[in-house]
């Protein structure tokens, strides 16, 4: 699928966008990644239609990025997932969940430290929700 058949696909152009929220988290399957914690790296967009918010310039018609920011935060920093699909999951069902007016949601999720031999950005996973009708 092309970028914009996507975009249209997960709901229309509209969307807030949130990029590089940085949290340390304990997050993995090892044991010391349990322990230790380490740096996650978060992504969000939230589609929704931002008509009435840019016509109305008022916040009352829109979500808050702050508000998407701490659920985030609230994940990341929370208990403890083994994978970071389930950390993704987690961050995009509660979205759904808190703000209806949001129609589908991408998170990823990414670990910039991590024990393989050779250089990176980071490891992750990229996970897309759309609102069930």
């Amino acid at each position: 699928m092309a970028g914009d058949e996507q975009e249209e696909a997960m709901g229309g152009g509209d969307k807030l966008i949130l990029r590089g929220l940085q949290f340390h988290g304990f997050h993995g399957v090892k044991q010391e990644e349990q322990k230790l914690g380490q740096k996650f790296v978060v992504d969000v967009d939230a589609w929704m239609d931002l008509t009435a918010a840019g016509e109305s310039d008022s916040i009352a018609d829109t979500v808050s990025y702050t508000d998407i920011y701490r659920i985030a935060k609230g994940v990341v920093e929370g208990p403890p997932h083994n994978l970071l699909e389930s950390v993704a999951h987690s961050i995009a069902n509660s979205t759904l969940l808190k703000f209806p007016q949001i129609s589908a949601v991408r998170v990823k999720v990414g670990k910039p430290h991590v024990a393989v031999q050779g250089v990176l950005d980071y490891l992750g996973v990229e996970i897309m929700r759309r609102r069930k009708a």
